[in-house]
């Protein structure tokens, strides 16, 4: 059987953030907490994992990660991107499900802040879920799950349950972008 659902929200420091965030950054430390949570491996067992994220979408990412486990979604794993040295392009390698780094979008157009920077953004199973952009996928190691008609474990696709569950609490998914980022859930949208 497995373990119930559970989670717990601490706040953070400047030192737990590491290089995920410096002076500067839209958020800080004390705007964003450390969300510890439950969430259903690919392994088919119970693991905790902690997201950082704004203190204010505590509420939403503990609804969303309670219909994830709920459904049995997978998950690859959950650390803050502080472990790969605020490195997202690592933590992508590594297929880290993360929330928070005090990051530019990747994207075209005007630099500007990621959604990731304000702690209002998730990337779930990078691996299973790339981002597509002027040809280019990221992380590279995606590029065998670029085929979404061919849907396998740790996959979000239209209809999936990453993609109610967000919807549920008002955030909108990469996926259906021109240039789609299957990994990418934020509050605005964007």
């Amino acid at each position: 059987m497995a373990a119930p659902f559970s989670w717990h929200a601490t706040r953070v420091t400047a030192a737990d953030l590491g290089k995920s965030w410096h002076a500067g950054c839209p958020m800080g430390p004390s705007e964003l907490r450390a969300i510890s949570l439950t969430y259903w491996g690919f392994d088919q067992q119970s693991h905790t994992g902690t997201l950082i994220a704004a203190a204010s979408a505590t509420n939403a990412l503990v609804s969303v990660f309670r219909s994830l486990y709920d459904a049995r979604f997978p998950i690859r794993q959950m650390r803050p991107v502080a472990a790969y040295g605020g490195n997202d392009n690592r933590s992508m390698a590594h297929d880290n499900t993360s929330a928070f780094n005090c990051r530019y979008a990747v994207a075209n157009g005007p630099k500007h802040w990621s959604e990731h920077a304000y702690g209002a953004a998730v990337d779930i199973d990078p691996l299973e879920n790339p981002y597509l952009l002027d040809g280019k996928v990221l992380p590279p190691g995606g590029r065998p799950w670029l085929d979404r008609s061919n849907v396998r474990p740790g996959m979000v696709v239209s209809g999936s349950a990453p993609v109610l569950a967000f919807r549920a609490v008002g955030w909108g998914w990469g996926g259906v972008w021109s240039a789609p980022d299957y990994q990418h859930f934020s509050a605005s949208g964007n």
